[in-house]
């Protein structure tokens, strides 16, 4: 199966081929069929592969390469060393435990967001076309996660761009959707923009696109280049990273990645798109070794993003935007673990993260289903007994992702909090704003979870009577999540707990070379109690939310009287939106306004004044025809006439006056020639 290991993004790539060509003339049964059936075939082949990959022999355990062709033979150039190098681009296959986890996630969560979709769509128009998306999104996640170069990287990265351009403007018709959109393909350009320079500046650096390639070089000690050039590199990657994760100051498309429907939320959150940022730089964790510098960035923006959207999280409305808000904080949590040289536990966040993210979106996705539509959670409450399953489901997952132990969430969240603080490139303060995002993030997950389903009912009165619960397409994708959110972090258990930490063990030879914590240096007794009090800190911010919203529902409205001003920052997100547009949107639009005006004063205005300058030489030699070339025609043509006027009188057409002329002139000569005048002018010639 290894050998075929390019069949997996190839089976949803046929699904959305047929769905985009043929699927409007397909039954919805014929759609659900290839279009679920084809991933779920992914998937099983993505398992294959994996245990496949786990019985190679220990020589090749590390890597396995599957190359397909030669794409981009450019031969050789000049490195920026002045060394020869030969860049020969290919399309291939990388298997390593890296691509490894990202292989099962992308495909195993995708596969449950597609089997939801069935129900939660049925009634929606352009069910085939809402698939086929769905299923290109798969296979370009698919080529990003397993390509062997950074190029090929990109073309997965930028087809899930497009994809999540297409997905969240579904609903096209609606402003709102069509709107975000665009603004997600913008953003995603400003940070895909600075990823192609970094490839451009590896390419001349290390002559090679290749990651195992350029890994070697990198960790090679007697391979020399400037530490200026990798923290450059390192940076314009986590450019791109921004932009795909939505970190600050790139976030801002992400929260309105909501206008698409709730399977397209999940597939993006969870599974896929914004995972790429923290795949790439964990992918490329050799060049970041090499950049203390570059690391401090990734950790104070992964850190600062983490509080911030957390903070404007503590107060939305909207279910999902509330969910939105909180997946720009987890990916904040994973890039801190990257930026203290963790990388194995940002990657075990990012598993974890996308079994529960996953499960919110689409358990919020039940609520919508139930309520009609509704979003906003000001006109839920007391829905846990009607609608038991999604609330059971819910409130697991908002356990986990809130790091309630033994949940999945608790042993990647704490992973990345002990290695914020005692990891190689950790700090006190960088530990602080994890711990505090802890307690705010179990804060408004538990007010999402008391004002949805607990204290009285404020649905509208016309709708509590179609409350239901989704049908069984939609509650199995849930309940299998609901189970990978409780044991999905036991594979990672760690040692201070009697765990084998296998999921770190695994990840190991990726990140070989990269300075490691020492627990000796630290002491477990430390490690048990920022456990500790980080547990505390989320049931804490738990119980102030069954305070507030439970036992005493209108103490919330008193906190905001005291800090109005406050809660109506956060509740515009800091006007960030706002700013943006002041700052760049509206001045684009400036500036689109001057070049229009210089296009329509100073282009089109040349271009008119040649074809102001044409008519009018056509004008002027068309009066020049007229008055003088006609003129002179017609003063010899008139001369002509006057000459030929005695000629027409002449030419009469009757004979007998030819007769009387020639008789004329015969008697002229001859009287011209007897009579005295010739003789006289004879003697005048002489």
């Amino acid at each position: 199966m290894l050998d075929y290991i390019w069949l997996i993004p190839i089976f949803p790539l046929a699904g959305a081929a047929l769905q985009l060509l043929f699927g409007r003339r397909l039954p919805k049964s014929a759609v659900n069929l290839v279009s679920v059936g084809l991933p779920g075939v992914s998937f099983l082949w993505a398992v294959g592969c994996f245990f496949q990959f786990l019985g190679l022999p220990e020589a090749y355990h590390h890597v396995f390469l599957r190359p397909l062709y030669t794409w981009l033979p450019a031969g050789a150039f000049h490195l920026s060393n002045g060394t020869l190098g030969n860049l020969n681009v290919g399309v291939g296959m990388q298997l390593d435990p890296l691509s490894c986890v990202m292989m099962l996630v992308v495909t195993g969560v995708g596969f449950l967001i597609h089997v939801y979709s069935i129900g939660y769509m049925a009634h929606e128009g352009g069910y085939y076309r809402f698939f086929g998306y769905l299923n290109l999104f798969m296979f370009s996640m698919l080529v990003l996660v397993l390509a062997d170069n950074y190029l090929m990287m990109f073309v997965g990265w930028e087809g899930v761009g497009l994809c999540s351009y297409l997905l969240i403007g579904f609903y096209f018709q609606r402003k709102s959707a069509s709107d975000a959109g665009k603004k997600a393909f913008v953003v995603n350009r400003i940070g895909d923009a600075g990823f192609l320079l970094a490839v451009m500046l590896m390419t001349v650096t290390f002559g090679s696109l290749d990651f195992q390639r350029i890994t070697d070089l990198a960790r090679d000690p007697h391979f020399h280049v400037s530490e200026g050039v990798i923290f450059a590199i390192c940076i314009l990657l986590f450019v791109g990273a921004t932009g795909k994760s939505a970190q600050i100051p790139l976030y801002v498309w992400l929260p309105d990645a909501m206008e698409g429907p709730t399977p397209v939320s999940a597939l993006i959150h969870a599974a896929t798109m914004v995972t790429a940022g923290v795949y790439m730089v964990a992918r490329s964790n050799a060049l970041y070794a090499l950049s203390p510098r570059a690391l401090a960035w990734v950790a104070a923006i992964g850190a600062s993003t983490a509080i911030w959207a957390a903070l404007i999280g503590l107060v939305q409305n909207d279910i999902k935007r509330v969910l939105a808000y909180s997946t720009v904080s987890q990916l904040g949590y994973m890039f801190l673990a990257c930026g203290v040289g963790a990388f194995g536990a940002g990657v075990f966040h990012l598993m974890t993260h996308a079994f529960f993210k996953a499960l919110l979106f689409l358990c919020s996705g039940s609520v919508i289903h139930a309520l009609s539509g509704e979003q906003d959670m000001r006109n839920m409450g007391a829905l846990k007994s009607k609608i038991p399953v999604t609330y059971a489901t819910m409130a697991i997952a908002a356990l986990a992702i809130s790091g309630i132990p033994p949940l999945a969430g608790f042993f990647s969240k704490d992973e990345i909090l002990w290695d914020a603080f005692a990891g190689p490139y950790g700090h006190p303060l960088l530990w602080g704003v994890g711990w505090i995002t802890a307690g705010l993030t179990a804060f408004y997950m538990f007010r999402l979870i008391f004002m949805t389903f607990w204290g009285k009912s404020r649905v509208p009165h016309e709708v509590e009577h179609h409350i239901h619960e989704s049908p069984k397409s939609m509650l199995t994708p849930l309940v299998t999540l609901a189970v990978l959110s409780v044991i999905g972090g036991f594979i990672g258990w760690p040692k201070s707990l009697g765990g084998g930490e296998w999921f770190g063990k695994f990840l190991d030879p990726v990140f070989a070379g990269n300075p490691v914590v020492s627990v000796q240096e630290f002491g477990r007794s430390l490690e048990y109690a920022l456990m500790i009090l980080s547990v505390v800190t989320a049931l804490v911010g738990i119980g102030i939310a069954y305070r507030m919203y439970v036992q005493r529902p209108g103490s919330g409205d008193r906190v905001v009287s005291v800090v109005p001003a406050l809660y109506h920052v956060f509740l515009n997100k800091c006007y960030i939106d706002e700013i943006y547009d002041a700052l760049f949107v509206n001045r684009v639009k400036n500036l689109g306004s001057i070049l229009a005006a210089v296009d329509l004063g100073v282009v089109d205005g040349g271009v008119n004044l040649v074809g102001w300058a044409t008519r009018m030489s056509a004008e002027i030699s068309r009066l020049w025809d007229t008055w003088v070339i006609d003129g002179l025609v017609n003063v010899m043509a008139f001369i002509v006439k006057l000459l030929s006027y005695p000629a027409k009188v002449l030419q009469t057409g009757v004979v007998q006056n030819y007769a009387w002329f020639i008789t004329l002139g015969v008697l002229l000569f001859m009287f011209y020639f007897l009579s005295p005048i010739h003789r006289l002018l004879a003697i005048l010639a002489r």
